[in-house]
């Protein structure tokens, strides 16, 4: 009996990683030499994050997946294997799924790979195919859900989010993740950062996910990325007289193939978002409930 749990032991090895922080059971613990096999020698390079590259892996048990790289991170070990408790707790259908971690010398975190890339991609790169209206909507909706369960559901809450274009991963069928979750992934936007500044204060985190969540918005509609250009879209949104310039302001690529009311809600709840004077007007929940048409906003805009 004893041999056999040698045995299962030994099989189990490269899925657990123990550390005096406590087990982290079931996560995956991919060896250097895998990670180098599957990215053909790292040469797969797909993007850079915060930290380092991003490369496709096509691992030899068949998983494909998107390995980041945590360059120079100097986190302690066991700050490490906190966070990757974290991320192997995080399950959601709008969340990217966390596949494992390597924690040798060089340390790489592996989550699913996302067939159709960034929400960025798509609004920006001329050579991809533009988003209609229903994909964008619904893509609003999806990062709400994902926002909705990271500070209402999880325990803790999980306030280490940035929400911008290039967060904002499609599937094969376009549907929205988030990903970038957590101490590790979250980049702060010095743009953002400007605007609304963060603190240790709960209420003072939840009202900047909810202004990069608004400037989601904006440039799901517009096509144009906060702070490129001349206009401030902000600062138009905040505009009394914006209601009036509002068909002027849509994405090009979607010419006349939009909801009118659909896109004044929108823009409504974008508003609602990013004002920085004054107490939050709207929560997650709500801007969730109104997306998703069960409620109609009923503020009007002034």
């Amino acid at each position: 009996m004893d041999g056999f749990f040698s045995r299962i032991r030994v099989l189990l090895l490269p899925w657990l990683h123990l550390s005096p922080a406590g087990p982290i059971p079931f996560v995956r613990n991919f060896t250097y030499k895998e990670i180098k096999r599957a990215t053909h020698g790292f040469c797969t390079i797909i993007g850079s994050g915060s930290h380092g590259a991003v490369y496709k892996a096509h691992f030899s048990d068949g998983l494909v997946a998107t390995v980041r790289e945590l360059r120079d991170f100097q986190q302690e070990k066991d700050a490490f294997c906190r966070e990757v408790q974290l991320l192997w707790c995080l399950h959601h259908r709008h969340l990217v799924t966390f596949r494992g971690f390597s924690a040798g010398q060089y340390r790489f975190l592996i989550f699913e790979y996302m067939e159709n890339g960034s929400l960025k991609d798509h609004l920006h790169d001329p050579l991809k195919t533009p988003l209609d209206w229903r994909t964008r909507l619904q893509i609003a909706i999806d990062v709400a859900a994902a926002l909705e369960y990271l500070l209402f559901f999880c325990e803790p809450p999980i306030y280490h989010i940035s929400i911008n274009s290039s967060n904002v991963l499609l599937d094969e069928n376009f549907v929205a993740k988030l990903s970038d979750v957590g101490f590790l992934g979250a980049s702060r936007s010095p743009i953002l950062e400007s605007d609304v500044t963060c603190s240790s204060n709960t209420d003072q985190k939840c009202r900047q996910i909810i202004f990069q969540f608004g400037v989601l918005l904006l440039e799901l509609v517009t096509g144009q990325s906060l702070g490129n250009g001349d206009l401030d879209l902000v600062e138009w949104v905040q505009q009394s007289g914006f209601i009036h310039s509002m068909h002027k302001m849509v994405d090009a690529d979607l010419g006349s193939s939009y909801d009118s009311k659909e896109l004044k809600s929108l823009l409504f709840i974008a508003r609602l978002c990013t004002r920085t004077v004054g107490e939050p007007q709207i929560s997650i929940p709500q801007i969730l409930w109104y997306l998703q048409g069960k409620v109609e906003p009923s503020i009007p805009f002034v």
